[in-house]
């Protein structure tokens, strides 16, 4: 990916350190500019920078796989399938849980609980593994400002007192949370495009972003002639992004959504979508269902 940093495609600290006092830092600063700009900079011939380009090209474009290389990939390095909700009506109608290696959204009217769901969840990556958790960090992405650090507290000692009985442990759960606040479209876009790097060395095993809608909706007026292009063209590249780290590091990623229709309800709202058809939705006016 082209948020993927030079220091990371084998170049020498040298030529980053030169790189970077002209913040050249990702592999797209780098491969936006050209081979005469290069040159200028590193100080390398023109063959130089051509190898240098061909070197970073090679780590951005990922490689072709064949299917049973990523099967064996997978089996090599286990990992939990689901991620379980602790509500078995819910994990029933999911089939065991919140799939890891996949985007799941949320979605559902104004004040239905999904900020309070997705804050359980974030409590339930952190568990170790034989508590059902994923034993990882989790990366909360809040658009809205409605992440509430004291409220996870509650929840975590209120659902797990035996557990968390003591502050050392409670301490080390909110730490894992990483909270970032990201109010624009191209905020929130460039905060998951650079999340690579950080899901690597935090160990991170949840990406939650509450909500998407929120962003959208102040940035895009849907009655502009060109804005629903525009819409459409930046949640595809948000779900592409999020679908890439979810199958990459076999973790599930949340995405919330706000249904704002007028009496319209989504009794089950976990539903999955964007990459692959949703299980089944119910709608107010009719059931819809998608098999598998």
């Amino acid at each position: 990916m082209g948020s993927k940093k030079l220091r990371r495609v084998g170049l020498s600290q040298e030529l980053c350190d030169r790189l970077n006092r002209h913040h050249i830092i990702t592999c797209q600063d780098f491969l936006c500019l050209s081979p005469l700009e290069l040159m200028k900079m590193t100080g390398l011939s023109y063959q130089g920078v051509h190898d240098l380009l061909c070197l970073v090209s090679r780590a951005c474009a990922p490689p072709m796989q064949t299917a049973y290389e990523i099967k064996t990939q997978r089996s090599a390095v286990p990992s939990p399938a689901f991620l379980s909700t602790t509500l078995s009506a819910l994990d029933e109608a999911l089939h065991g849980g919140v799939a890891c290696g996949s985007l799941t959204e949320i979605t559902g009217p104004p004040g239905c609980g999904k900020t309070q769901f997705c804050i359980m969840m974030s409590i339930l990556a952190t568990l170790p593994i034989d508590m059902g958790g994923l034993e990882g960090a989790v990366v909360y992405i809040d658009t809205e400002s409605a992440f509430s650090a004291e409220r996870l507290v509650e929840m975590a000692e209120s659902r797990f007192p035996r557990y968390f009985s003591t502050e050392e442990k409670l301490l080390l759960t909110v730490s894992k949370v990483h909270l970032y606040r990201e109010l624009s479209c191209d905020e929130v876009l460039q905060r998951i495009e650079s999340l690579e790097e950080e899901i690597i060395s935090k160990g991170v095993k949840l990406v939650i972003i509450d909500s998407v809608a929120s962003v959208v909706r102040k940035e895009f007026d849907t009655q502009l002639q060109g804005n629903m292009r525009e819409r459409n063209k930046f949640l595809a590249r948000e779900a592409a992004s999020l679908k890439y780290l979810a199958e990459e590091f076999s973790i599930p990623d949340f995405t919330v959504y706000h249904s704002c229709q007028e009496s319209f309800l989504c009794r089950r709202a976990a539903v999955r979508c964007w990459h692959e058809r949703a299980r089944w939705r119910e709608e107010r006016r009719g059931v819809t269902q998608f098999l598998p």
